[in-house]
């Protein structure tokens, strides 16, 4: 008995705040035989399950422990602060982080925010996640500051959030092991840098259909024919009209 055939598959991580739903539809519309699973892993775990080879390829925040990968840079997100709808910031529409020097500032173990200086008052313990924070935040207990999507991510009716002009950006970047660039990693680095079906480097396009030259006779027939149908008649010149009769 044979071995049965696996097919191909493509395993792609992504660390929470990352939503890859527009570049999943490309893929199943451009690679509807190969599969694509998503993971999702912590921004901590990514770069271990990529040397692992336990995903192919991962969107992970940046910057991270990049021993034996690669990664090309995607976009970066504002950083915002976490806040109780009825607390006084909610009035503006951005801040400072100057602005949050007398509050409370939480600053979870899995921040991925690189502070040259922590914002605010520090609290006198770190909640274990980004989670935990917000909902430290809904006790009243401090305030947050994170990138946009995990505030959306955590989203609660009782909070809201404002954006922090001078905070620290996070980057998001497209990451794969270096010895480990295949077909379907590539193809996966077109689609997110938007390169069409027909580009040099996605997938080859179908070879236009190449029309087949017409004979020199074939093209004197189809003159004629040409000259036929324009005149209405057999393709012969008629004979000269007689000039009108005079009337008696």
């Amino acid at each position: 008995m044979t071995d049965a055939v696996v097919p191909p598959s493509f395993r792609l991580a992504y660390v929470p705040g990352v939503t890859p739903t527009k570049w999943i539809r490309i893929w199943n519309e451009r690679m509807p035989d190969v599969p694509l699973t998503l993971i999702a892993l912590s921004a901590a775990d990514a770069p271990a399950a990529l040397r692992d080879g336990e995903v192919d390829a991962g969107l992970v925040r940046v910057p991270i422990d990049g021993e034996g990968l690669s990664a090309i840079p995607l976009y970066a997100e504002t950083p915002v602060v976490v806040i109780p709808r009825e607390h006084v910031v909610a009035a503006v529409d951005e801040i400072a982080v100057e602005d949050l020097a007398d509050d409370v500032v939480l600053h979870p173990l899995d921040d991925i925010l690189e502070w040259a200086k922590l914002p605010g008052v520090p609290a006198k313990e770190r909640p274990a996640t980004t989670a935990d924070a917000i909902e430290l935040v809904a006790a009243g207990v401090g305030l947050v500051v994170v990138p946009q999507s995990l505030a959306r991510l955590h989203h609660r009716k009782d909070l809201t959030f404002r954006p922090v002009t001078d905070g620290p950006e996070s980057r998001i970047a497209l990451s794969w092991h270096e010895d480990r660039k295949t077909e379907l990693v590539e193809e996966f680095i077109g689609i997110v840098r938007g390169r069409t079906v027909n580009s040099s480097r996605g997938r080859p396009p179908a070879e236009p259909v190449k029309k087949k030259r017409p004979e020199p006779g074939a093209t004197r027939q189809q003159r004629a024919a040409g000259n036929k149908n324009a005149r209405g008649g057999s393709g012969k010149r008629g004979g000269s009209r007689g000039k009108p009769r005079r009337r008696s």
